[in-house]
């Protein structure tokens, strides 16, 4: 029976190589968009469906939810990749900016694997994969507010492996380090440069790097791997 994947901000760097992935194996695969239409006509097709959503709406994620369980009977596989990412001082972080930051990279989280676990629930069956990041796991000067959602979103996926596991649902969470990405597309070549100093692999992430990495996770390489943070690096945490 083909599996079907559910990815949020599928029109990002990492969301769109992970739609692509996952179409090209053969799977039903869903995705959500915020305001790139353009992006999501380009990737929809026969066995790809595409639904808007703000990740931090309760209505707006429960709806997308129904509208992907309509589309293809059931969500097997639950990535929750849609994000934000903002430089700032600590003292100039405002409350809307730390309200955002949290309501789209955990609440966001939170809303979409409240709304898909039941499902998996009854099953007995289910994958879910959570996107961290590095920052998550160390924390970045000028980035409190960002390394709080990620470190956040670690901390529900290893509490919610723990409760989903008797159900046989399996959750991990996923903490990229630099990709090239859009949303990495403000830094110079000169802090590219300086960050590669830093890598042991010496050379930034590709967003095909990270996909591969779901793409595990999801399968059956996976089947035994639950509650744990995989970083996807290039060595930068070691």
């Amino acid at each position: 029976m083909t599996k079907t994947v559910f990815i949020t901000g599928g029109t990002g760097g990492i969301g769109e190589s992970a739609v692509r992935l996952f179409s090209e194996e053969g799977c039903n695969t869903a995705f959500t968009y915020y305001k790139n239409t353009k992006k999501a006509k380009e990737l929809a097709g026969p066995s790809v469906f595409s639904v808007q959503c703000d990740v931090s709406d309760t209505k707006s994620v429960n709806e997308a939810v129904r509208a992907v369980t309509e589309r293809f009977g059931k969500i097997d596989v639950l990535i929750n990749n849609a994000g934000i990412s903002r430089q700032s001082l600590f003292t100039d972080i405002t409350d809307d900016d730390w309200d955002e930051m949290i309501g789209v990279n955990l609440k966001g989280c939170f809303l979409m694997c409240r709304a898909v676990a039941p499902q998996m629930i009854s099953r007995k069956d289910g994958v879910i994969i959570n996107i961290s990041s590095i920052w998550g796991v160390s924390g970045a000067s000028c980035e409190v507010h960002y390394s709080a959602a990620k470190s956040g979103v670690i901390g529900l996926s290893r509490a919610l492996a723990k409760e989903l596991g008797p159900s046989c649902i399996r959750v991990n969470a996923v903490a990229p380090g630099l990709i090239d990405t859009p949303m990495n597309a403000h830094l110079s070549k000169e802090d590219i440069g300086a960050f590669t100093e830093e890598i042991p692999l010496c050379r930034i992430g590709r967003p095909i790097d990270v996909a591969r990495t779901l793409l595990f996770l999801a399968g059956e390489g996976g089947r035994y791997i639950t509650g744990q943070v995989i970083g996807v690096d290039g060595g930068f945490l070691i």
